[in-house]
């Protein structure tokens, strides 16, 4: 079974160093990370991304690919043993992880012995769906998605940013709180804030 790690920001926190490491059972020099950059428009080149790469390296990993589902051939992501799902667009993500087929690969490797971050839009991707994202940034939906459907490896509905008021601007003047609240009662749901 593996094991998963739901954030909004990566590595931001030695907590959450730490939380990471105490999954890992073997040699981090010997193990493989896979990189999803499908999300940002900027690919490998988003500076979240780029400093995955470098608190890994920080964390004594050697063998750390990007890997881009829009383009790449998700197979690529079998023999990872760690998968880090970077953040950017859900919509984005979503999309093309279902059209490569890396939804299913994901699910599979879920089952097995591989740890999987999800970091922000990779975190969602990880819930039962995205319609929170729907719910706040409907204007993100660029792929013009009507299924939001996620993977649904966790059945937890996690809001990332949900510390971010600036992020997630409201018309009414209404907190990110009091949105949720709205979000789950039309949902008839509960989430969790990361």
């Amino acid at each position: 079974m593996s094991s998963l790690l739901l954030t909004s920001c990566g590595f931001n926190t030695e907590d959450i160093k730490n939380q990471f490491l105490s999954l890992i059972e073997r040699d981090i020099s010997q193990l493989k990370v896979s990189i999803i950059t499908t999300a940002s428009p900027m690919k490998e080149n988003n500076r979240y991304a780029q400093r995955a790469v470098q608190d890994f390296k920080d964390m004594g990993f050697q063998h750390i690919d990007f890997v881009d589902i829009e383009f790449d051939d998700p197979q690529l992501l079998i023999h990872s043993d760690v998968i880090y799902i970077n953040g950017g667009n859900p919509f984005t993500l979503l999309f093309y992880a279902k059209e490569s087929g890396a939804d299913e690969i994901i699910k599979t490797l879920a089952t097995q012995n591989v740890i999987i971050v999800g970091v922000s839009a990779g975190t969602l991707l990880l819930g039962p769906n995205i319609n929170i994202v729907d719910f706040f940034t409907p204007q993100m939906n660029t792929m013009d998605l009507t299924d939001f459907k996620a993977l649904g490896i966790t059945d937890k509905l996690i809001f990332p940013h949900y510390d971010r008021e600036d992020k997630f601007k409201d018309s009414t003047n209404k907190t990110i709180e009091e949105r949720i609240v709205a979000f789950e009662s039309n949902e008839n749901c509960k989430g969790d804030k990361a």
